[in-house]
């Protein structure tokens, strides 16, 4: 039965990194691990709404509404615009400001749910976890915690000397084009 619908959450992947289960040692990577279980807390999720959702009716609204479910159980401290500490990378003293789950951990998320939600059938065209109003909330959820903790996250920058590097190796380049 080769269908593309997506098979049942509960269900976990079909197929292990290497393939065929068969002749294979049940052990995952650490990755692999991690992405069953997430999978399977996101199917669990899924169910637990009233009325439950299928797979196959999942959309992005829903990836957003889990990620601000799961910041209930975050362990890091974001300030709120009126704290003293807002901005303060390492406040003097501790505050009632509320913990949530850190962007890098919301990334990480997705990329293995994303992954996950391919290896268990569904189409790459419609994984809910690729669609662009998912990367809007991870790079506000960025921005937001970069300015509330007082780091700044910048693209990194080339270097100088890698720059002039690569200025020379465009300069020989055109002298032996000439």
């Amino acid at each position: 039965m080769s269908s593309n619908t997506p098979k049942d959450p509960s269900e976990g992947s079909s197929r292990s990194a290497t393939g065929d289960r068969s002749n294979q040692p049940a052990t995952l990577s650490r990755y692999e691990s991690q992405k069953r279980r997430d999978w399977n807390t996101f199917g669990q999720y899924l169910k637990n709404q009233r009325p439950p959702v299928s797979l196959a009716q999942c959309n992005f609204s829903h990836v957003l509404e889990f990620l601000r479910y799961l910041d209930q159980f975050g362990k890091t401290k974001v300030h709120i615009l009126g704290c003293v500490f807002f901005g303060q990378p390492d406040p003097p003293a501790p505050c009632t400001c509320p913990l949530r789950q850190a962007w890098g951990s919301l990334d990480a998320l997705i990329g293995r749910l994303r992954a996950a939600y391919e290896e268990n059938g569904g189409s790459p065209e419609n994984n809910p976890f690729g669609n662009g109003a998912i990367r809007v909330y991870l790079r506000e959820v960025k921005e937001c915690q970069a300015k509330a903790r007082g780091i700044p996250y910048k693209k990194k920058k080339k270097r100088k000397n890698q720059i002039k590097a690569s200025d020379q190796e465009m300069k020989a380049s055109k002298l032996q084009a000439t």
